[in-house]
């Protein structure tokens, strides 16, 4: 037996020949628009970007979108159609679970990461002291997230408050929409400084961390994800494979940190 198409779309026409391909072609694009959303969709924060991407080279029916947390956590609650939400900030989940965007019991912490300073990969190291950064900028700014929205730049916010430099520094920021867009200027040469996690540095040999900013200076990088209302099996045989055993090596392998003790 073929494939049968739904919606009746199999039905005799006087027309015949004429008509028959022109059904087919309606039929056949509605049935790839029903199986379309058959993929599991992922939202997860920019900085997640190389162990989720290896995650889900594993499951064929798994697609990823990346993109700041504030950004995807608001695209969330306006209903765009994710199914596993993995998000580098713990405020950002609150805001989806007080929302009842996400399923509550299925949220969870799988990593951690650090936050620090970068240059350009000819650069020295960098004292995390008024004089130090400014010789280190030279007149220029220091690339970091949003630090009303992105986590990353939110963490930084915290961390230059802390080092008593946010008075000083807040009219030098360039303020991004993402981390992984910080480590791009600093990347090109189009900002002496940047701010990011210690993971993201990793993957540009174009930068080097030249200063690492204290644990206490700033609460701890919790990335959590959850699996939204409607979510399938398959979204959540994906969630258990990030936060079991093999997810949690690949994280590792990346240089995550494991989930902070609540």
């Amino acid at each position: 037996m073929g494939l049968g198409l739904a919606n009746g779309c199999e039905r005799p026409d006087s027309r015949g020949m004429l008509i028959r391909p022109f059904i087919t072609m309606i039929c056949l694009a509605l049935f790839s628009a029903q199986t379309a959303r058959a993929e599991v969709l992922v939202f997860a924060a920019a900085s997640l970007k190389e162990p989720v991407d290896a995650m889900a080279s594993q499951f064929p029916d798994v697609v990823v979108s990346y993109a700041g947390s504030g950004t995807l956590a608001r695209q969330v609650s306006q209903g765009a159609p994710a199914d596993v939400v993995l998000l580098a900030n713990a405020d950002w989940m609150n805001y989806l679970r007080d929302g009842d965007h996400v399923q509550p019991h299925t949220v969870s912490d799988f990593a951690s990461n650090g936050l620090v300073l970068i240059g350009p990969a000819t650069s020295n190291d960098v004292s995390l002291a008024a004089d130090g950064i400014s010789n280190a900028l030279g007149g220029g700014r220091i690339a970091v997230g949003l630090t009303n929205a992105v986590p990353a730049g939110i963490y930084a916010k915290e961390a230059l408050i802390h080092l008593g430099l946010w008075d000083q520094f807040a009219g030098q920021l360039a303020e991004v929409d993402n981390v992984r867009a910080a480590l791009a200027l600093v990347a090109r040469g189009q900002a002496p400084l940047g701010i990011v996690y210690a993971t993201d540095a990793r993957i540009s040999d174009a930068v080097r961390v030249v200063a690492n900013f204290p644990q206490e200076s700033h609460t701890p990088i919790r990335y959590t994800g959850a699996l939204t209302p409607d979510a399938g099996n398959d979204a959540a045989t994906f969630w258990a494979f990030v936060t079991g055993i093999e997810g949690q090596a690949i994280m590792a392998e990346a240089g995550f940190l494991p989930p902070v003790s609540q």
